[in-house]
């Protein structure tokens, strides 16, 4: 089994995170991609727009009819969303032979050596490092790192989330996760 962890808020989850997690699974001959939406965030403390149950509803949404990608309940209920811990949690449940993947975009990957037990991190997974305009990293030394450049989709959720609290409905989401939003009226203003 070759599976990969994506995590991030998601808050909302978008095109280009779909595009990302599609890309690096036919790239590096993935069978699955677990969308880990994190309940709490260490890094974006109080910052999340929309509740754990509805990002991990709109993740759960964009992936329905995707065969390779799969939303992860894996940080619900976590004091601190840490990567570690939750590539423990994978980790536990891997055959020997499986090999575990680690999708990051690279203004995160440049913060690596700040995380919580980043060293653990860096020893426990293969990372899949996506470019992203303006951010350059450095490897550490023990990081097995793959570098997915194919994918440069110019979205944010930040600014999905402004455009939608302005009214404007053209955002680069899913259709089913826009219907969601709309039928909650998250993100407005």
């Amino acid at each position: 089994m070759r599976l990969a962890i994506f995590g991030g808020t998601f808050d909302p989850i978008h095109n280009a995170h779909l595009a990302v997690a599609r890309e690096a699974a036919a790239r590096f001959q993935l069978d699955r991609v677990w969308l880990v939406p994190a309940e709490r965030p260490p890094h974006k403390q109080g910052v999340t727009h929309a509740s754990y149950a509805d990002r991990f509803a709109m993740v759960e949404l964009a992936c329905l009819d995707e065969p390779k990608l799969e939303a992860s309940r894996l940080e619900q209920g976590t004091a601190s969303s840490y990567s570690i811990d939750t590539i423990e949690k994978v980790r536990a449940r891997l055959a020997p032979g499986d090999k575990l993947f680690f999708v990051i975009g690279a203004d995160a990957f440049a913060e690596i050596e700040s995380w919580h037990r980043w060293r653990d991190v860096v020893g426990a997974v293969e990372f899949i490092v996506v470019s992203r305009p303006g951010h350059r990293y450095d490897v550490p030394a023990a990081a097995t790192v793959h570098r997915l450049e194919t994918v440069d989709l110019p979205v944010s959720s930040s600014e999905i989330r402004r455009r939608l609290a302005a009214g404007d409905d053209r955002v680069e989401v899913p259709a089913a996760v826009l219907d969601y939003i709309r039928a909650l009226g998250l993100y407005r203003a």
